[in-house]
């Protein structure tokens, strides 16, 4: 909105210092304070109002060191982390970009599908919360608007063979001088680590018919979500560890998405040159914002928890912004945290069933999972625990960062 206002204002009335909400990099800069200062200055009123409303989480023992002290403590904290991204994004980001609108879709209704889930864990005393199915139908429908959109609207283009005369280091790639050849709705991503590292979708049905080429394209947009999300999930489950995770990932999409968005670095970089991505620098650094913000009263020991109001959210941002940016394929290493706590999960219930059906007693292969659980089950306290992960997590956002040249 602010765009808008002071773009009006610059033009009519040349108004000193209008002009810088022209800068993309201004515009995020500003979001990423203006989220964390809503989170800190509101989120302890947000949890004396969970508190004042008992809202607190219902903590199962599984015999694992100083969990049942956390029982009471405030839930649904995702609430603030939600508002803390979008009051933001929709004061400095340009809102008819279609990036920011599908980003803006998946938090609102990724965080309605969390906020039901909680309300009937909390008010229902329903210890199950939201049905799975329900989850699932949910997560697949806002896959199914992501895949379509991506897919089928004008302005999601890739242009390659590009030529600019760049105006301003500083000004968005729309903003320069741009002569482009399109390559029509490409449907391009990103193979991490390889050559050629460009990947075709619609090469995946050469052999049928490219023209269903949307088709396979939405089912893999819509596993991806749902993975994604379950993994952040799944990953909070221990003060600090889904909230740090996801600043380190959203961090490092924020640079994808800049160098991609602009028509020099993407140029220099030989990487792909995404028209209108630029704006989701601003979403990103709200959302790193958002996150670092809710560290200050989630980190050990947490005085409110997320829930799956934040968890889900969160999984679905970071889901969305790598299919934006083209990276949905580096999400194993990029979001290797979350991939790691999903499939321990999947090994560990697979492992079971199938040693006792085997042999009749179920075994395990982690002392407890997810992975967290399991570091925990070896007396190592949840604070280094966290810790260790984000420092994997920074390691693993340096080599897919490393990408943009090692291929």
């Amino acid at each position: 909105m602010l765009y808008y206002l002071f773009d009006y204002i610059e033009k009519n009335f040349n108004f000193p210092g209008a002009g810088l909400f022209q800068y993309i990099s201004f515009r995020a800069g500003m979001a990423a304070i203006l989220s964390l200062l809503i989170t800190i200055t509101f989120g302890k009123r947000l949890i004396s109002f969970l508190r004042k409303k008992q809202v607190g989480e219902d903590i199962r023992d599984l015999g694992l060191e100083g969990q049942m002290q956390k029982k009471g403590t405030p839930t649904m904290g995702g609430i603030i982390i939600i508002a803390a991204i979008l009051i933001p994004t929709l004061l400095m980001a340009k809102l008819d970009n279609v990036y920011v609108i599908l980003l803006i879709a998946t938090t609102v209704w990724l965080g309605l599908i969390g906020f039901l889930d909680d309300y009937i864990k909390v008010f229902k005393k329903n210890k199950e919360g939201l049905a799975g199915k329900f989850k699932i139908v949910g997560q697949v429908s806002i896959g199914l608007i992501v895949g379509l959109t991506l897919y089928f609207n004008d302005s999601v283009v890739v242009r390659e063979k590009t030529s600019a005369a760049v105006a301003s280091i500083e000004l968005s790639a729309s903003q320069a001088d741009v002569k482009s050849e399109y390559d029509g709705k490409s449907t391009k991503t990103t193979v991490p680590f390889l050559k050629n590292n460009e990947f075709d979708y619609s090469d995946l049905i050469s052999w049928w018919n490219k023209d269903y080429t949307w088709i396979v394209y939405t089912l893999l947009v819509i596993f991806i979500i749902t993975a994604v999300s379950n993994g952040a999930n799944i990953t909070d489950g221990i003060d600090g560890l889904a909230a740090g995770t996801s600043a380190i990932i959203g961090l490092t999409i924020a640079i994808f998405a800049y160098l991609s968005g602009r028509v020099d670095f993407s140029t220099y970089l030989n990487i792909m040159y995404i028209p209108n991505l630029g704006e989701l620098v601003i979403f990103c650094t709200a959302f790193v914002g958002a996150c670092l913000g809710f560290l200050w009263y989630n980190s050990f020991p947490a005085q409110v928890f997320m829930g799956d109001t934040g968890s889900l959210s969160l999984g679905g941002i970071i889901a969305v912004l790598a299919l934006a940016v083209r990276k949905e394929l580096m999400i194993p290493v990029l979001c290797g945290i979350f991939f790691v706590e999903l499939v321990s999960v999947m090994m560990q219930v697979s492992y079971f069933k199938y040693t006792k059906r085997k042999y009749g007693e179920g075994r395990r292969i982690l002392l407890m999972s997810p992975l967290h659980h399991h570091y925990q089950k070896k007396n190592i306290h949840e604070s280094k625990i966290v810790t260790r992960f984000w420092i994997v997590g920074i390691l693993l956002a340096i080599v897919s960062l490393a990408t943009l040249k090692l291929r």
